[in-house]
């Protein structure tokens, strides 16, 4: 029996896995100890314009599609505010509609919301509800176009409200938002077993309270085993951070708008910079974001003018594992979630502006080498 250096009794652990979770406890506490090592940019060295094909699929169901994957002959589509189910299950790349789930309500099999999913091992699809502080496995059969249930992980209550994550073999990370530590790492239990790092901010905050700096902190997360690189992105201002858990390293990538700009009021933190990041995909060659860059003035301009100011990001940034600028995507339309296939050389991508909410655009060839 193997066990999980954190904790006394947690079995089954991979040792893989467990080298990852050495390594990342290791590599922040050296950063809480002696700063985190940051670099920034200015610019990318090219910007490439890239134009949405519309997906046409055979029934409308989202009012919200905030979240998109793939795998292998399904994708899956999260709707943040559809009344009826979260999660659409779709024939890929033909995209007809196989089944939906996720109910809506508070019985058993039910969500009261769902912050994000993820494939995982090979049949399932985890799926965080943050108001039942839980994560939700389900199995997906398109044969019988149907979808199940499987397993429900209640998450420690001492987490507080987790609003993403991503499973391992042995464990889930998530942010921690008491801005006590950065991460948490989670057993397949559903209990904290260890809490590591810190916020990289490069500013003193002496008199705002930790939960208040996590909330402006607030961070997507995505992980690629292969590459070892656990990546979070900042859903305010500029800010990369990538743990390489391979090479024990964790670095802040700092872009021109800097890290989340914010004020105090009645004990929260309200948003005064611009919205960053809105999704994250790290594949074995380099880690794409959806960048927004809107003013939180903007925005208000725009209500006050009695328009609905567009919702999404109109750029795709693309770093290397290291976080090093390759290139900008400049689209034509606004886009909020993306799921990246570099074999077929596609980013499928959720719109939530239009009825035509499911859009693909063009990229083979860019990554060749000698092109950037």
């Amino acid at each position: 029996m193997q066990y999980n250096l954190f904790t006394k009794a947690v079995p089954l652990i991979k040792w893989d896995s467990l080298l990852y979770s050495f390594c990342l406890f290791c590599l922040l506490g050296c950063s809480e100890k002696q700063g985190i090592p940051s670099s920034r940019y200015s610019t990318f060295p090219q910007t490439i314009e890239l134009k949405a094909e519309v997906i046409q699929l055979d029934t409308a169901l989202f009012r919200y599609p905030f979240r998109i994957a793939v795998r292998d002959s399904i994708a899956v589509v999260m709707d943040l505010h559809n009344a009826d189910h979260f999660l659409h299950v779709f024939s890929y790349p033909q995209w007809a509609h196989i089944t939906s789930f996720g109910k809506r309500g508070e019985a058993p099999g039910e969500l009261l919301s769902a912050e994000t999913f993820h494939f995982h091992a090979l049949d399932s699809i985890w799926v965080l509800d943050a108001n039942k502080m839980e994560i939700n496995r389900w199995k997906i059969s398109p044969d019988h176009r149907s979808s199940r249930c499987i397993e429900v992980i209640s998450l420690d209550k001492k987490l507080v409200r987790i609003l993403d994550f991503f499973p391992m073999d042995s464990c889930i990370w998530a942010p921690d938002y008491l801005g006590e530590f950065r991460c948490h790492q989670i057993d397949l239990a559903g209990k904290r077993v260890n809490s590591v790092g810190n916020i990289p901010s490069q500013k003193e905050y002496k008199e705002v309270a930790r939960p208040a700096l996590a909330q402006a902190w607030r961070s997507f997360m995505d992980y690629h085993p292969s590459t070892g690189r656990l990546v979070l992105a900042t859903q305010l201002g500029e800010v990369i951070e990538i743990y390489d858990l391979k090479n024990n390293t964790h670095t802040a990538v700092y872009g021109p708008a800097g890290e989340p700009v914010f004020e105090m009021y009645q004990g929260g933190c309200i948003p005064t910079g611009i919205m960053g990041f809105s999704d994250i995909q790290v594949t074995e060659k380099y880690i794409y974001t959806v960048f927004h860059g809107q003013t939180f003035k903007e925005i208000a301009i725009s209500y006050q003018k009695g328009k609905n100011p567009e919702d999404g990001g109109r750029f795709i940034y693309v770093f290397d594992l290291d976080g090093k600028p390759v290139c900008r995507y400049a689209l034509d339309r606004a886009i909020y979630g993306i799921y990246v296939n570099e074999e077929t050389g596609t980013i499928t991508a959720t719109d939530v502006n239009n009825d035509d909410s499911i859009v693909q655009f063009k990229i083979e060839s860019i990554h060749q080498p000698g092109r950037l």
